[in-house]
């Protein structure tokens, strides 16, 4: 298995507060990894530095490398918005644009980075992404309707076809089932396993039983530093490191 991303000696800040603390690690290709901890530890801190996303608050600033196929997206000259397009996020709350069509809420990437194309080829994306996110059956005869009339678990795939379509390489979730109901999840959860054949996905998850049952890694931080990273079952079964074994038990956290 080939990696697709490469962490090296990542600090990240807000203002003077360091929430994150050296963190090296690699991120195979193709699989699903997946960031455990404890509230506050920095998971969603950790996975908005793959993308630049952490660029984005102010007063927040990250020093370190994060290699995408060897290329360190913190370089001079690299654009944020292109890491974006390669690197997608779907957040914790579903958030498709309200004064939007479930068809425009699709293809709003496309268009925030300029992609110009047809109607037709549009209709052809907005299809292919819909049933990459397991929504298309559901909504092929509604999609002028607006993007919030579907229920919480149909925003958050829709969400998740809108991060398909710019057709990145890797796909970070930052507990994208916190806020649904058990029968969403499950569906967010069996789409994770199908998307894994195709794309690069971290997935943040304060849910344990969440990350055993869809992750091939996983990642455990602890007070902005990483603890430990290995294969699940290794992870959840016979940790290395104690703080590790006390959190997994629920000794902690």
């Amino acid at each position: 298995m080939s990696n697709k991303l490469a962490v090296v000696g990542l600090n990240a800040w807000f203002g003077t507060n360091q929430v994150l603390r050296n963190i090296n690690l690699v991120i195979p290709e193709r699989a699903v990894s997946a960031i455990i901890g404890p509230s506050g530890c920095g998971k969603s801190t950790f996975i908005r530095c793959l993308n630049r996303m952490h660029d984005v608050v102010p007063g927040a600033r990250a020093e370190g490398k994060v290699l995408l196929d060897g290329e360190d997206i913190y370089g001079p000259g690299v654009d944020p918005v292109e890491v974006r397009a390669k690197v997608g996020m779907v957040f914790q709350r579903p958030n498709p644009f309200p004064t939007m069509s479930i068809f425009d809420n699709v293809v709003a990437g496309l268009r925030l980075n300029g992609v110009r194309r047809s109607r037709a080829e549009l209709a052809v994306i907005v299809e292919r992404s819909l049933r990459q996110a397991a929504l298309w059956d559901e909504v092929k005869d509604s999609l002028h309707a607006s993007g919030v009339s579907i229920s919480g678990g149909q925003q958050q795939r829709l969400c998740i076809a809108r991060a398909l379509a710019v057709e990145p390489e890797v796909v970070l979730m930052d507990e994208p089932c916190s806020a649904l109901d058990p029968v969403a999840t499950s569906k967010i959860e069996a789409l994770i396993h199908e998307l894994e054949r195709q794309y690069t996905i971290v997935i943040v998850t304060h849910n344990m039983q969440q990350a055993a049952r869809v992750s091939d890694f996983t990642a455990f931080l602890y007070l902005g530093q990483l603890i430990e990273f290995g294969p699940t079952d290794r992870i959840f079964t016979t940790p290395e490191n104690k703080e590790t074994e006390d959190y997994i038990t629920g000794r902690f956290g």
